[in-house]
């Protein structure tokens, strides 16, 4: 009764005739009941929450429940007429596409009604499915982690999201992992130089972060609840119960269980920093009152600055804690504290000065190289890469990065490993 209600409401033009017209519409008859609810409705919404419909169907019941008579009365009245309106974004918060519905949320997907609800797995046949084609993740454990990939079509229509809904919306400023314009270099050399370096690791990121809190952040950008619920289930998903029998332990076998960003989807890595804003804004805070920088990439959490041991201890101590009330668990084993004595290595960059790839690193690709310039490509490829050129032309990329003699004397022997098997064939 509260549900049909609130429909029929958000039929009207929001003023109380009309609102008490469309309820005894739906009842087929006057009855006293509905304009002391009607009353209680538009004391508490002074505009039609057309973006939440079953927020207002909650209300409506609440108001029914405590209304004198009104739950007494409700039961024995029978529904004639059943009105409905299509819900309406109230506001968007960013620039984001406007989807008022599901049909708009079809159409911007290009996908009929039908397909919608089956990526959307509204049945979860996905997650109960015993035959790979009905499934719409790949599914393979890696010794830490699972990774869920979704198939060709459903990546495509997380891409299309990805690009047009998510990339709008701002992440934390201290966020750099999955950014455009901030990428490890920058998460690492704002920590460079500094007496004391904290890293932490969040335990199983994205399996944290689960389908309620990516609906909340979709509600937040100001799609309505139907468009929120199904953006959500596109995004999110539930590891089927086959795949989770080999799962490495039971608490990592849990977390799957419940809906979750899947570690492989492309959406993922955009909503995780979404997600972890809240996180983001209480650590820089923290950092603030410590005196210290704080950034992060993906699960990786970095303070520097001037520390005492005491310090060092409480600021551990307050970050577990603030990640637990925003629903993550720092690892306890991966907490290092270097101090300018030691090697800071953050992101697998040496920042002690300034960012670089550890010496021995860079030593053992000058010998790959080398090598590959006297023997050819072949003979060195001694991992078997697929693609060993663009596999070393990568590398020298990475550790050349802003180190203009690395870079000149990586490139010169790139150069003569790509020309040595052109030469051994003539």
């Amino acid at each position: 009764m509260a549900t049909a209600l609130a429909d029929a409401l958000l039929t009207t033009s929001w003023r109380r005739e009309a609102m008490i017209g469309a309820g005894w519409a739906l009842l087929g008859r006057p009855t006293p009941w509905v304009p002391r609810v009607v009353d209680a409705v538009a004391a508490a919404y002074r505009d039609a929450p057309t973006d939440r419909p079953r927020e207002l169907a909650r209300f409506v019941a609440e108001i029914i429940r405590t209304t004198p008579g009104a739950r007494r009365q409700s039961r024995r009245t029978v529904i004639r007429h059943r009105l409905v309106a299509p819900t309406r974004t109230v506001r968007m918060r960013w620039k984001t596409p406007r989807i008022d519905d599901l049909a708009a949320l079809a159409d911007f997907l290009a996908l009929d009604g039908d397909l919608l609800d089956w990526f959307a797995d509204r049945r979860e046949i996905n997650r109960h499915a015993r035959d790979e084609p009905l499934r719409h993740y790949r599914y393979q454990w890696l010794p830490h982690r699972l990774i869920e990939a979704p198939k060709p079509r459903l990546r495509a229509i997380q891409r299309r999201l990805l690009d047009h809904v998510l990339a709008p919306i701002p992440v934390h400023e201290r966020a750099h992992g999955f950014v455009a314009g901030r990428g490890v270099h920058t998460f690492a050399g704002s920590h460079a130089g500094q007496a004391v370096l904290v890293s932490m690791d969040l335990r199983a990121f994205f399996s944290s972060i689960t389908a309620p809190r990516v609906y909340a952040m979709f509600r937040e950008a100001g799609y309505p609840e139907p468009v929120a619920h199904t953006l959500t289930a596109l995004t999110t998903t539930r590891t089927p119960a086959r795949v989770l029998r080999t799962a490495p332990d039971r608490a990592r076998a849990a977390m799957l269980r419940q809906p979750h960003l899947p570690q492989g989807a492309p959406t993922s890595p955009a909503l995780a920093n979404l997600c972890a804003f809240r996180l983001d804004r209480r650590l820089t805070g923290l950092a603030d009152r410590f005196g210290l920088h704080y950034s992060r990439y993906a699960d990786d959490l970095a303070f520097s600055g001037a520390l005492g041991e005491r310090q060092t201890h409480d600021l551990i101590s307050y970050v577990r804690g603030i990640a637990a009330e925003e629903g993550f668990q720092a690892h306890p084993d991966k907490t290092r504290i270097r101090r300018q004595g030691d090697r800071q290595l953050l992101a697998g960059l040496v920042i002690n000065s300034r960012p670089a790839v550890p010496r021995e690193d860079y030593d053992g690709l000058r010998a790959i190289l080398h090598n590959a310039g006297r023997h050819g490509l072949a003979a060195a490829n001694r991992d078997g890469h697929p693609d060993f050129a663009a596999h070393l032309a990568g590398r020298v990329a990475w550790m050349a990065h802003h180190h203009p003699a690395r870079a000149a004397k990586l490139h010169n022997l790139l150069r003569a490993a790509l020309a040595a098997p052109t030469a051994a064939a003539s």
